[in-house]
């Protein structure tokens, strides 16, 4: 079995759930999920969990992300994109400087509601499912961040622009918003995903690509290992007994582990200055010692300082 993040470009016209089926035909392996649903019609960057790896699609879900969107003023659907039905169009009389002005005023936290086309479930179902019925509900606004908007080119009733965003962002939508500031509407024309956390459109492989790789025995290459999710932790080597206390989730004593691995930073991964709720200076990885130089990740731990012990913070060994 596989283990690990793919980081596949999901071409226009592919659910997420698509590119997954695809992907366990490819590879003969259930054991995969990806970390957010990405538009049919958009494009770009989709992590793929294998494996051990699919307890990272969480945590994969919450890192940030960058995407490159074209806005079209005037025209307002149901959707909130141009595959809707129309509900209004009108002529985009604005000048650039409004433009400008009116997008910018987006970049930091706004409340943001939902679209009705969308995964949001509500009373067991989703959004999506509701609006095909004709049924539109009332969806209560959430806090979105916008890290950054950055205007390319501007071509009216077009918009160029990119957009760097956390969780829980629709672009859709931001589109929607920034149409009603202005006074004249707007929908999402195209968008393609660029990022997710550290995975970047340049690094993306097409499913073809992948499937190729496999053919000719490089995929394994092309894997990115669990534990250069956790990079910026420390890692620590066992091995005797104490690999045998790692190896069934058990904590073990902090003065039998070996050197760190590597230089490692004491910080945190991801977008948020604490992912865990705890005190991160003192979560490391694990490795398990399986001598020449080979070590296999185990997980993460976190020093009970009150103990001296090491304590199991989140596994991965299963599947190894």
């Amino acid at each position: 079995m596989f283990n690990g993040i793919i980081n596949v470009y999901k071409e226009k016209g592919w659910t997420s759930h698509d590119v997954v089926a695809k992907l366990r035909s490819i590879l003969r392996q259930k054991k995969i999920g990806h970390t957010g649903t990405l538009d049919p019609d958009a494009e770009g960057v989709l992590p793929v969990c294998l494996g051990n790896g699919t307890k990272l699609c969480g945590m994969l879900t919450d890192q940030s992300k960058e995407y490159r969107a074209v806005m079209l003023l005037g025209v307002v659907t149901d959707t909130e994109d141009i595959t809707g039905r129309i509900l209004s169009e009108r002529h985009a009389d604005i000048s650039v400087q409004q433009i400008e002005k009116a997008m910018k005023s987006f970049e930091g936290g706004y409340w943001q509601t939902p679209p009705m086309y969308s995964a949001i479930k509500i009373g067991g179902k989703k959004l999506y499912e509701l609006a095909r019925e004709g049924v539109e509900i009332e969806r209560a606004p959430r806090h979105v961040l916008i890290d950054y908007i950055k205007i390319g080119e501007i071509c009216l009733p077009r918009v160029e622009f990119t957009v760097g965003c956390q969780k829980g962002t629709y672009i859709r939508s931001l589109c929607r918003d920034i149409g009603e500031k202005l006074g004249c509407g707007a929908c999402m024309e195209s968008l393609v995903r660029t990022r997710v956390g550290n995975n970047t459109l340049e690094n993306a492989l097409s499913l073809r690509e992948i499937e190729q790789s496999v053919s000719t025995g490089q995929f394994k290459k092309i894997i990115q290992p669990v534990d250069t999710f956790f990079s910026s932790y420390p890692g620590i080597i066992v091995s005797g007994r104490n690999e045998s206390l790692v190896r069934n989730g058990n904590m073990f004593p902090a003065e039998n582990a070996a050197d760190a691995v590597g230089e490692g930073r004491l910080c945190c991964w991801g977008a948020c200055d604490n992912p865990y709720g705890a005190d991160e200076k003192d979560i490391v990885r694990v490795y398990l010692d399986r001598g020449e130089n080979n070590t296999v990740f185990a997980g993460l731990y976190r020093y009970d300082r009150d103990n001296g012990y090491y304590r199991p913070f989140k596994m991965f060994l299963n599947g190894e």
